[in-house]
């Protein structure tokens, strides 16, 4: 099978957390006898100094003529006093826009080998496995916007906007994925303060109705991020609007550990888009320190949506949990001076256990 993906290393360590995750994808379809072709463009902040423009013509086309995309991070404080439309961040909002990918699907499990990592005691979040269904392509983040008036006197809005059929689309996605999981829903809403926020828990307990075999039940958001940190695993698949849904997939990655071991999907359009959660860490770019476990898992993500090589998939994820099972960690997973890999060393410590796996299994 032919796996054709478009890399955008973009900004940060996204260039080197990247580069391991296409060094694994290598390795798989090394494994099980695929051939791999990779066309790598450029993406905000890069592509910004290249040609002022965050999403180039000739990335958008080749993203829109591929098989998947796979995003390092974009954006750094050398680009905070670009105009909004030149910012990096509005290249990647052009471009989740371009794909028509509204559904962002954010993972946040608990793996045994990790559990001393988090915040809260091991017998709190032992077992947490949330999927956390963002919509992506409506609310604050895509609504109409203005700043008006002088300095010292500026007013600045930002307008929250919903259909019902961005609601219903997002909904079905987050009840069909749920029927392979453990069949509850928890919407996530403001509907106690927001019209949209009614809108959406509406439509969402009519979707509901469609899918008798899974159970749905409402938060309000304040209350969701309470029960995150104090009830993990009370959550199977969370869904919520753009904004609730950032701010609550990196809550998430705080309770299971690090954002560096967060991966994601954005799915719905004509091309999937994957990346990690986690942003262009300026502080930690070119130290060979940045962990690269996000980007590696969004590549089995990308293998399980885009291409639907379960097998293949599953071959990375076995292969990071026994590596972290043999003791290997970066240093934001809490390693020793004296013990901790690097960013290349996890790349390949994961591509040499993938490879173990006998050729087309």
């Amino acid at each position: 099978m032919l796996i054709k993906i478009t890399s955008l290393p973009g900004d940060g360590i996204g260039p080197e957390v990247t580069a391991q995750a296409v060094r694994v994808l290598r390795a798989v379809a090394e494994s099980f006898d695929h051939k791999l072709e990779v066309t790598e463009k450029k993406v905000g902040g890069a592509a910004l100094v290249a040609s002022n423009d965050p999403l180039p013509k000739d990335t958008l086309e080749a993203s829109l003529t591929t098989g998947a995309v796979l995003l390092g991070a974009v954006g750094g404080p050398a680009f905070d006093n670009y105009p909004p439309a030149l910012r990096p961040e509005s290249g990647l909002l052009r471009l989740r826009k371009e794909l028509g990918v509204f559904a962002n699907l954010r993972p946040a499990i608990c793996l045994s080998e990790l559990e001393n990592l988090s915040p809260l005691r091991a017998e709190v979040v032992r077992g947490t496995d949330v999927l956390i269904v963002r919509e992506l392509l409506g609310g604050l983040y895509f609504g109409e916007r203005s700043t008006e008036g002088e300095p010292g006197s500026r007013k600045a809005t930002d307008t929250m906007t919903y259909s019902e059929a961005q609601i219903e689309r997002i909904a079905r996605i987050a009840f069909e994925l749920a029927r392979g999981r453990r069949k509850q829903v928890t919407s996530v809403d403001k509907a106690n303060v927001l019209d949209s926020s009614r809108l959406w828990r509406e439509v969402v307990t009519r979707v509901g109705k469609d899918f008798p075999d899974v159970r749905l039940s409402h938060m309000y958001v304040d209350s969701a991020a309470m029960a995150l940190v104090s009830r993990p695993t009370q959550f199977d698949t969370l869904v919520t609007e753009n904004m609730f849904g950032d701010i609550l997939s990196d809550q998430a990655g705080a309770v299971v550990g690090s954002l560096g071991l967060l991966p994601s999907a954005s799915i719905g359009g004509k091309v999937g888009l994957y990346e990690p959660i986690h942003g262009s860490a300026p502080d930690i770019t070119g130290q060979g320190v940045a962990n690269p476990l996000g980007a590696i898992l969004s590549v089995a993500m990308l293998l399980r949506h885009s291409f639907h090589l379960e097998a293949e998939a599953r071959s990375i994820e076995s292969a990071v949990r026994a590596v972290l099972a043999a003791g290997h960690r970066t240093r934001d997973l809490g390693a020793q001076a004296e013990n901790w890999v690097s960013t290349e060393q996890m790349g390949e410590l994961i591509s040499d256990q993938v490879k173990k796996v006998p050729a087309g299994r």
